[in-house]
């Protein structure tokens, strides 16, 4: 049955049909022009003296509005990528390099069905994504100096493409080149690109702690917001109005509610999950009168056929179609095929529950509002840590989890036959693991399990299925419940003195493992004197990262050339790549790697003793968002180190082309941490600056602070900011 794709035309078409862009740039028409400026009117932005924008309206669309139209004057480019991603439009700016990212976004995605979604939404969500599009688009008309790549105009529809703030969403689990191989020959070599070693990739995801009032000093709530994207992908921003919108914090770009912030009462972290909500389905295609059909239990259904149309912009500038005729299944789009069996992939697809979910969690003021707005069960990939201005802390995990037969392993591909496997709805919110204020007095997640999130007071993996987590500990949280068990008094300071503890645990464990090997090696053995600095070094080390750390920089050389061998190395065990390095590399892949590491560091840096901050830096010279890192360049010393080894202020940073120098492009992006006292306080920092243009005072101004985790004053309340405004004005102006 592998050869049915190709009997039905899988192979993409070109036509050669030059396309006018569906949202080419148009002049406004006078009544567009004055609603813009009357929506512009009921709008104040206060810029204060670290460029971040303060919008106020005087209702809740106004406020949208507003907080569009700055996220433009900021980083119109940012936008305007994200909803390219995300409605699969990207090949009309790149051309064939995103060819099979847009035809993924597409199979999910259909923008009739957007639209339908649009025209169907309760009218006060219809208003605000009306704010969206208009603020957009008005800071297009006042700046006819922006040449957007495609979108030249925006529609509200449009909002409904990218509802979920998450960095790597669900769809991602969908591999491009498993769609190229299916659905045709990839022309341009598209995929046929440098594929990095494994070390230079980050773990992705979160950090998150909630502190119950007993354990703090002041007596009140307090909460850790510490997400780890790529770097510069949020805003930071506050958005409020006179009918009872107040919330602060990050902002996805191009989304028009706070995605990690809090609000006047409570306040919301999300982490990236391990719960499994993402499955495959092994589909047994039979062809019969010249049509596609599916077993299904005793009977056979009629494969979906639907043809995707991908624009994509060729040499020359014009635009071509590639034609696709793409199949489904009731569980969900054929995106590859392993051996005779074509895999269905069922992911959550809830774009308008899932913006009202994201916009309402905003505006409740107590955790009975937050869980009511989380019966809309429209986020799949985040866990949340929670903290509110009455002393309740929690850990809840998604609220879209599907109910499954226990029986199977939905880790891999199940048997899409066989009804037993359907998913079978949504589970209870009350189903999944949570905690509500824990006798710990404590709660966190660091993208682990959440059978540790409270210590003894957490879920117990019994009570649950196994599809509520596929990925098991991580060396972050046995951090974080290192530096929570035990404390008391803490305040927003000594919560940030948490955040940015400098023990790795991974190196903790690992290293000693090498030391021993080392001491039982031969006395003539070359290897014992050729490592006997580097083992000396290593033996006195207290694993703790800094920027005068010469064992810092020679650790982690050491960990990222044994994870690269590690990452080859079977592990059909179920074993981490930690267990891997640390238990099965064997002593001469381990003393081995020591060696190169020495060697590495000493023809980069004329020395295997080497001080951390020599070799691992933050730069930011311009506003591109694939940055070139140049060693001659201006940069900064960092002290943090990847997550990979336990960090919980996450720097990722690797060597690039022309570099000795490791620079960092994800990792601690915005972190902020906040008190709930009478009157909520916080502090926060984000990666850089708030500006995306290299010509601004804030483009750069919190870098310094981003490096030593000095974190600034959050101006919350209007008396905050007096003394630290910049400059007030209205949209347009």
């Amino acid at each position: 049955m592998a050869t049915i794709p190709m009997i039905l035309r899988r192979h993409a078409l070109f036509v050669a049909l030059v396309l006018a862009s569906p949202v080419a740039l148009a002049s406004p028409t006078a009544t567009d022009a004055a609603r813009w400026k009357k929506e512009a009117a009921a709008v104040t932005v206060i810029r204060d003296d670290w460029g971040i924008a303060h919008v106020h309206g005087k209702r809740d669309a106004d406020a949208v509005f507003g907080m569009a139209y700055t996220q433009a004057e900021d980083d119109f480019n940012r936008i305007e990528t994200n909803y390219l991603t995300s409605l699969g439009w990207m090949a009309q700016a790149e051309g064939e390099s995103a060819l099979w990212t847009d035809l993924r976004q597409r199979l999910f995605v259909d923008e009739a069905q957007l639209k339908s979604m649009y025209a169907r939404a309760p009218s006060w969500l219809k208003g605000l994504m009306d704010a969206w599009a208009d603020g957009l688009n008005y800071y297009l008309a006042t700046h006819p100096d922006v040449h957007p790549r495609v979108i030249g105009h925006f529609e509200p529809w449009m909002a409904l493409g990218f509802s979920e703030g998450s960095i790597g969403g669900d769809i991602e689990r969908v591999k491009p080149s498993g769609l190229q191989a299916f659905y045709g020959k990839d022309p341009a070599g598209a995929l046929a690109q440098f594929v990095p070693p494994s070390s230079w990739a980050e773990p992705s995801g979160s950090n998150g702690i909630a502190i119950a009032p007993k354990l703090t000093a002041g007596g009140h709530a307090l909460l850790l917001i510490n997400p780890h994207t790529s770097f510069f992908f949020r805003s930071e921003l506050q958005m409020s109005s006179d009918e009872g919108l107040d919330a602060y914090g990050a902002v996805t770009w191009g989304q028009f509610f706070i995605y990690q912030g809090f609000n006047r009462h409570i306040g919301w972290m999300h982490t990236s999950t391990g719960a499994d909500v993402v499955d495959e389905f092994a589909e047994t295609i039979e062809h019969k009168g010249g049509k596609l059909f599916y077993r299904y239990g005793k009977a056979l259904r009629p494969v979906t056929v639907r043809e995707i149309v991908v624009p994509v912009r060729a040499a020359d500038g014009s635009l071509i179609e590639r034609r696709f005729t793409t199949y489904a299944t009731h569980h969900g789009p054929i995106v590859r095929a392993d051996g005779d069996k074509w895999i269905a992939e069922a992911l959550m697809n809830k774009p308008l529950e899932a913006l009202q979910q994201s916009w309402l969690r905003t505006k409740a003021n107590d955790y009975a509002a937050y869980m009511k707005v989380a019966e809309f069960k429209a986020n799949s990939s985040n866990n949340t840590l929670y903290a509110d201005d009455k002393g309740n802390i929690a850990y809840l995990h998604p609220q879209f989890i599907p109910k499954r037969d226990d029986r199977f392993d939905y880790t891999k591909p199940v048997d899409g036959s066989n009804p037993d496997t359907d998913w079978q709805g949504l589970l209870p919110l009350d189903r999944a693991p949570h905690v509500f204020n824990p006798a710990t007095g404590w709660a966190f997640n660091t993208n682990d399990w959440p059978y540790s999130a409270a210590g003894p007071d957490s879920p117990k993996p019994a009570d649950f299925p196994r599809y509520m987590d596929s990925v098991g500990e991580n060396p972050r949280g046995l951090h974080a419940t290192r530096v929570l068990t035990g404390r008391k008094g803490f305040t927003l300071a000594s919560l940030i003195d948490a955040a940015f503890d400098p023990y790795l645990p991974a190196f903790a464990r690992q290293l000693p493992i090498l030391i021993a090997d080392y001491d039982a090696l031969p006395a003539s053995d070359p290897m014992k004197q050729t490592l006997a600095g580097p083992v000396a070094l290593l033996r006195t080390w207290d694993y703790r990262w800094g920027i005068a750390s010469m064992p810092t920089s020679l650790a982690v050389f050491w960990g990222d050339i044994l994870w690269d061998k590690a990452s080859k190395l079977d592990t059909a065990e179920g074993l981490s790549v930690y267990d891997v390095m640390a238990e099965k590399a064997g002593p001469k892949a381990r003393l081995g790697a020591l060696a190169e590491a020495a060697d590495r560091l000493e023809r980069d840096f004329g020395s295997w003793g080497v001080p951390w901050g020599e070799v691992n830096r933050f730069q930011r010279v311009d506003g591109a968002l694939k940055q070139r890192f140049d060693d001659a360049k201006p940069s900064i010393p960092v002290p943090f180190t990847s997550s990979r080894w336990g960090s919980l202020a996450s720097f990722g940073a690797h060597r690039w082309p022309g570099t000795k120098r490791y620079y960092g492009t994800s990792g601690n992006s915005f972190v902020a941490v906040v008190e709930f006292g009478p009157k909520v306080s916080a502090r926060a920092i984000t990666a850089g600056g708030e500006s995306g243009d290299p010509s601004s005072n804030h483009f750069n101004d919190e870098a310094e602070r981003y490096t030593t985790g000095n974190l600034r004053k959050v101006y919350f309340w209007p008396e905050d900011l007096q003394g630290h405004t910049e400059r007030t004005y209205h949209p347009g102006e």
